[in-house]
C-alpha cells in the first residue's frame, strides 16, 4: 500500500461524517468514499488496488472506511457517506432482510451490484484429512465447528451438507467464539469439518498441521445434489477450484462450491451516471489492477455472473452493454431479483406497522410475515 493511499484510508476513517463529493459530467470525482473489509483482509487489498489504478488514471483518490462487520460497511453506503462497499454474502442477507438485517433498526436492504470476484479458489466444506473422507456423504457422524454470532458460516455448512442429503441432526455442532478459535479446534481435534475458502490462511495452517485438511468433491454434474444445496443457500454455485490448500492446483482441481467474493455492490438510489463511471473505471482498468493483490483477477469481465442472486445497478448494466456482455437473459432475471426485493420490502413496511416491541416476538413474526408473503407471490422463501 503506498504511502498517499494509506493517508487517504486513515482520513476517511477521521471525517466518515462528510458527504462523498459530486460527480463531474462524464468523469469520476476527485475523491471516493467506500466501505471495505477490516484493514489487511483479502477484501480490504483488493479495493486497495483498485483504488491505486482509480488514483493512478482517473485522477480520483479512493477513501476506505474498513468495518468488520456487514451492518458497520453498509451504515455508511445507507446514509449517503458513501457511494460502494465491499461486502460479502451480507449483500445477499441484507436484501433478504435476515439475520441482522431481520433487526428493527434495518429490516431488508434495496442492494444492487456494482462487480463481484471470482478468482481461482472455492468456498466450501474444509475436513480434517486424517478422518479418510472422500465425499460428502461420508460426513455423517463427524463434528461441524460453527461460530456463535456468525449467520453465513452456519448457514452456509448446513446448506453445503444439504449436497449428500445430510442435516444439522446428521452432525455433531460444536461452537467456538471465532472463526480463528474455529480453525485451532480443528488443528486441536475439536471439530472435523468447517465452511472456508481454499486460500484462506487458516486453511493453509491446518493443511501443514498432523491431521490436514481436505475438499470433499461437490461435482456440478450431481443436479439432485445441487438443488438440494439452493434451496438452502442459493448464492452457491459451482466451481472448479484451481488454488488453495489440500493440494489443490491447476492440474488437481476439485470441483465444489463457491461464490464471489469480494462483493462491490450499492443501493438502488446511487444514481445511474456515477455507478455507470465506477463500473466502467473499473472494467478499463483491470489490466493494471488484477496482480495488484490477491484475487484481484477475479475482477475480469469474463468472469462476472449476471444470473446470481441480487441484482445489479442500472449504472453497472449500462457499462455492461457497452461492453456487449448484458444480454436479454440477464435483464430477465435481473428484473425478477428487484421484483422479489419490492415483495420483500413490502411485507417489511406492513409487518413493521403493526409489529411486536419484544425482541423475540418481532423476530418469529417478521419471518412469519417474510415467509407468507413470498410463497403467496410462488418465490422460494430459502430461509425457513
Amino acid at each position: 500500500m503506498t504511502a498517499r493511499f494509506s493517508a487517504a484510508v486513515a482520513a476517511f476513517v477521521c471525517v466518515a461524517g462528510l458527504s462523498a463529493p459530486g460527480y463531474g459530467q462524464g468523469k469520476l470525482p476527485s475523491e471516493m468514499a467506500w466501505t471495505a473489509y477490516d484493514t489487511g483482509s483479502s477484501g480490504f487489498n483488493i479495493a486497495v488496488a483498485v483504488g491505486q489504478q482509480l488514483k493512478q488514471k482517473y485522477g480520483s483518490d479512493l477513501r476506505l472506511l474498513p468495518s468488520g462487520n456487514d451492518t458497520g460497511r453498509l451504515a455508511p453506503v445507507r446514509a449517503k457517506r458513501a457511494i460502494a462497499s465491499q461486502m460479502g454474502i451480507g449483500t445477499y442477507f441484507a436484501q433478504e432482510g435476515m439475520f441482522e438485517f431481520g433487526q428493527k433498526a434495518w429490516g431488508p436492504q434495496p442492494t444492487r451490484l456494482i462487480m463481484t470476484a471470482t478468482s481461482c479458489n472455492g468456498l466450501g466444506l474444509a475436513v480434517a484429512k486424517d478422518l479418510g473422507v472422500k465425499t460428502p456423504a461420508d460426513l455423517k457422524g463427524k463434528r461441524l465447528g460453527i461460530v456463535v454470532g456468525s449467520p453465513a458460516l452456519t448457514q452456509g455448512a448446513i446448506a453445503l451438507l444439504a449436497f449428500a442429503g445430510l442435516g444439522p441432526d446428521d452432525v455433531k455442532t460444536v461452537e467456538f467464539s471465532s472463526n480463528n478459535a474455529m480453525w485451532k479446534g480443528m488443528v486441536n481435534n475439536e471439530a472435523d469439518i468447517v465452511l472456508s475458502s481454499t486460500i484462506s490462511g487458516q486453511s493453509k495452517e491446518m493443511d501443514t498441521s498432523p491431521r490436514g485438511v481436505m475438499w470433499p468433491p461437490m461435482p456440478a454434474s450431481d443436479k439432485e445434489g445441487w438443488a438440494r444445496v439452493h434451496k438452502k443457500a442459493p448464492y452457491f454455485v459451482p466451481v472448479k477450484a484451481t488454488c488453495g490448500s489440500g493440494g489443490i492446483s491447476p492440474n488437481t482441481p476439485v470441483e465444489m462450491a463457491g461464490y464471489a467474493y469480494p462483493i462491490f455492490m450499492t443501493y438502488a438510489d446511487r444514481s445511474e451516471e456515477e455507478i455507470y463511471l465506477i463500473t466502467k473505471a473499473m472494467i478499463d482498468a483491470y489490466p493494471d489492477y488484477k496482480a495488484g493483490a490477491p484475487g484481484a483477477d477475479g475482477l475480469a469481465l469474463d468472469r462476472q455472473n449476471f444470473t446470481w442472486v441480487v441484482p445489479y445497478h442500472p449504472g453497472a448494466i449500462k457499462a455492461f452493454k457497452e461492453k456487449g456482455v448484458w444480454t436479454d437473459a440477464a435483464q430477465k432475471h435481473n428484473d425478477a431479483l428487484i421484483a422479489r426485493q419490492q415483495v420483500i420490502g413490502a411485507a417489511w413496511k406492513a409487518f413493521t406497522a403493526k409489529a411486536p416491541s419484544d425482541e423475540k416476538e418481532f423476530s418469529a413474526g417478521w419471518l412469519k410475515a417474510r415467509a407468507e408473503a413470498l410463497k403467496k407471490a410462488g418465490m422460494d422463501v430459502v430461509f425457513e
